[in-house]
């Protein structure tokens, strides 16, 4: 049986993290994972050609994540991240590789390939990158699903631009606070979470709206109707870095593969629960990934 194809864009960079630097990204993190889950991954970003670009290279190649990177002269993308509680706080560095990925026919060629394209805000911050995911978008399958996690993060956003992406998606995952937020930015504040996840479905024609609450619940509502909510198992927690990357990665590696929404569903809570209790977002996965919901009685 031929795999699902599903290629990530944007940004690579690394983690640095107390403990010292960890690989990361939200586009590559989602790629790693839905090669975890029966998908054949590519992410496609841009590394400097520095020392940490050299050292990324080699770390997503090791992880086994298939990327195509672009090297140039900007430096290698870093984060500043401090762990509060588990949560994590980012300090994104400006003006690097990832902020410079070109346009080329070997990028058109491999996402006219893909089943699904994932992509998020941070990385259309630079006119550049925007244009060219922007570009990119545009030559996907009409069937491929084109999964927009918005990711939000700092001032990097704005709502003409997730307006912008919206156009281009068909699958929108947010978290409750990132709700609440475009709630009153789209002028929706007096209808229910419920109501509103339905009123984005309509309004930009989704396929499928996921809903996170944290450490409590996460919704999935298809545009036929069908709803899954599954509550959050409680685990202990080492890190909750990539652990939102995971469950979208999953969800869409099981959904291209057959899974029904709510099969899809579980597994992604499972994987985002798996890796809170691990360090890094790729961690190796168990011969059996935990059933958590089950041991919890879900």
């Amino acid at each position: 049986m031929t795999k699902p194809i599903v290629v990530s864009l944007g940004e690579l960079l690394w983690d640095m993290l107390p403990s010292g630097k960890r690989a990361g990204g939200a586009p590559v993190n989602f790629a790693y994972h839905s090669m975890m889950n029966g998908a054949e991954s590519y992410s496609i970003s841009a590394v400097g050609e520095d020392e940490l670009g050299d050292e990324l290279a080699m770390a997503t190649e090791k992880a086994g994540i298939h990327t195509v990177l672009q090297r140039n002269a900007w430096p290698t993308g870093t984060v500043e991240v401090a762990l509060r509680n588990g949560i994590p706080e980012y300090t994104i560095v400006p003006n690097v590789a990832w902020d410079h990925i070109l346009y080329t026919h070997q990028l058109i060629d491999i996402v006219q390939q893909a089943d699904a394209v994932s992509f998020g805000t941070l990385a259309l911050r630079s006119p550049e990158s925007h244009e060219t995911i922007i570009e990119l978008l545009k030559h996907t399958k009409p069937e491929a699903l084109r999964f927009f996690d918005i990711n939000l993060r700092g001032d990097m956003y704005s709502k003409e631009l997730i307006e912008e992406m919206l156009g281009y998606a068909n699958v929108f995952k947010i978290n409750d606070e990132e709700l609440l937020l475009l709630r009153g930015m789209f002028g929706i504040e007096n209808t229910s979470d419920d109501e509103a996840c339905r009123w984005f479905i309509e309004q930009y024609d989704l396929r499928y709206l996921i809903l996170t609450g944290g450490a409590t619940f996460s919704t999935i509502m298809s545009n036929d109707g069908e709803i899954s909510t599954l509550n959050t198992p409680h685990v202990e927690v080492v890190d909750t870095v990539g652990a939102g990357d995971s469950f979208s990665g999953t969800f869409t590696g099981r959904l291209l593969c057959g899974d029904s929404l709510g099969l899809a569903h579980r597994a992604a809570v499972n994987t985002a629960a798996f890796v809170c209790t691990q360090n890094g977002a790729w961690p190796t996965y168990p011969d059996q990934m935990p059933d958590y919901l089950a041991e919890a009685g879900m």
